[in-house]
C-alpha cells in the first residue's frame, strides 16, 4: 500500500461496497484516497472491481452527477471501457477545478493503451478544460503536477500531429511557463501544415514572455494565413500599442473594421488609439459611449488609460472617462 490514507480509504470502501452499503459512497471514499495519493494503484484496482461487480447501480447513480468524485470515477470507468477521448476530457475538467491535486499521475493516464488511442482533438479539448477556472499554473509545484500532461502532449502530438489541435494543446504548457514545449508543439504543427491558429499560439506565447517584437511578427504571419480575420488585426494593434506605436495601432484597428465594422472591441480600440495619437475629443467621446459595452473591464480600462494620455484633451472629458475606469 502507498500510505495510511490510501489503506484506510480502500479498506472502508470495500466494506461499504460489499456489506450492503452504497456503491456511490464507496466511490467517494476511493476518490478521496486517489486525491491523497494520485499515483497509487490500489484505489483504481478497487474502482475496477466495483465497476465490474456493481456496474448497473453505478451507471444509474453517476449519470448526470457532476460532482468531483463522480467525474474522477467516470474518467477511469471510461478508460476501462476504451473510451479514451471522453476519459481525458473528464480528467481535464477535474484538473481545471482542482489543479492542486496531481490527477494526471493516475496510472491509467500514462498507460500505453490510453496514449496510443486518445485523439489529438480530445487531448486538446482536455487541455483547454484545465484552464477553465483561471488558476495560476505558472509555479514549480504546478509544473511538477502537470508533468504527466506534458508527457501526454509529447506522445500524442508525435503520433497525431493535427495542427489546430497542437495549437490548442500549446495553451497548457504556456500557462505553466513551459514555453519551450509550447513552441515545440507549434513547430511540430508547422511541419505538417502552416495554419493561422499555430501562428496565433506562437504569437501569444511570445507576448506572455514579454517579447513584443516576436509577438508582432507572429501575428503578422497569422494575418498572411487569414487576412480577413478581424480579431488578428485587433491582436496586432494591441501589441503595437504596447510597443508605443499608436499610429500603427490605429491603422490596424481601422483595417479590422473593414472586415467587421460593427465589432465593439474594434470600434473601442480604434477610438482609443486615435485619441492617444491625435488628442481627438470626438474619438474620446466615442470611446466613452462604447465603454458600457466592453465586458472585459481590464481591457476597457487599458483603452481608457491609453486614450486619456492623448495630447491636449479637455480636462472634463478626461475626468469623465476616468470615472468610468474607476467604477
Amino acid at each position: 500500500m502507498s500510505n495510511q490514507s490510501v489503506v484506510a480509504g480502500v479498506g472502508l470502501a470495500g466494506v461499504m461496497a460489499h456489506c450492503g452499503g452504497s456503491p456511490v459512497g464507496a466511490v467517494e471514499l476511493l476518490v478521496g484516497a486517489i486525491a491523497s495519493a494520485p499515483a497509487a494503484p490500489e484505489p483504481y484496482g478497487a474502482l475496477a472491481e466495483l465497476w465490474r461487480d456493481r456496474r448497473p447501480e453505478l451507471q444509474e447513480s453517476l449519470d448526470g452527477d457532476g460532482s468531483l468524485s463522480a467525474v474522477v470515477a467516470q474518467a477511469y470507468f471510461l478508460f476501462l471501457e476504451g473510451d479514451m477521448d471522453d476519459a481525458v476530457m473528464a480528467l481535464g475538467s477535474v484538473t481545471g477545478a482542482r489543479p492542486d491535486v496531481a490527477w494526471g499521475a493516475a496510472p491509467w493516464f500514462g498507460d500505453a493503451r490510453f496514449l496510443g488511442a486518445v485523439s489529438a482533438q480530445a487531448l486538446a479539448e482536455a487541455c483547454l478544460r484545465t484552464l477553465d477556472y483561471g488558476h495560476d499554473l505558472d509555479t514549480d509545484e504546478m509544473r511538477v503536477r502537470f508533468a504527466p500532461w506534458f508527457h501526454a502532449l509529447e506522445v500524442v502530438s508525435a503520433c497525431s500531429p493535427v495542427p489546430e489541435s497542437l495549437a490548442s494543446m500549446a495553451r497548457l504548457p504556456r500557462a505553466c511557463g513551459r514555453y519551450e514545449l509550447a513552441f515545440a508543439l507549434c513547430d511540430r504543427a508547422d511541419a505538417v501544415e502552416r495554419v493561422m491558429w499555430t501562428a496565433v499560439a506562437r504569437a501569444t506565447t511570445w507576448r506572455v514572455m514579454g517579447n513584443l517584437d516576436q509577438a508582432a511578427a507572429a501575428f503578422e504571419d497569422a494575418l498572411t494565413l487569414d487576412c480577413a480575420n478581424w480579431s488578428l488585426y485587433l491582436d496586432l494593434a494591441d501589441v503595437r500599442a504596447e510597443q508605443g506605436d499608436f499610429a500603427a495601432a490605429a491603422r490596424l484597428a481601422a483595417q479590422g473594421l473593414e472586415h467587421e465594422p460593427h465589432e465593439v472591441l474594434l470600434r473601442a480600440a480604434a477610438a482609443a488609439y486615435r485619441t492617444r495619437l491625435s488628442g481627438s475629443s470626438h474619438d474620446l467621446k466615442a470611446l466613452i459611449a462604447l465603454a458600457p459595452e466592453l465586458t472585459n473591464t481590464t481591457y476597457r480600462n487599458l483603452l481608457i488609460d491609453y486614450a486619456c494620455a492623448g495630447p491636449k484633451l479637455p480636462r472634463r472629458l478626461v475626468a469623465k472617462a476616468r470615472r468610468i475606469r474607476n467604477n
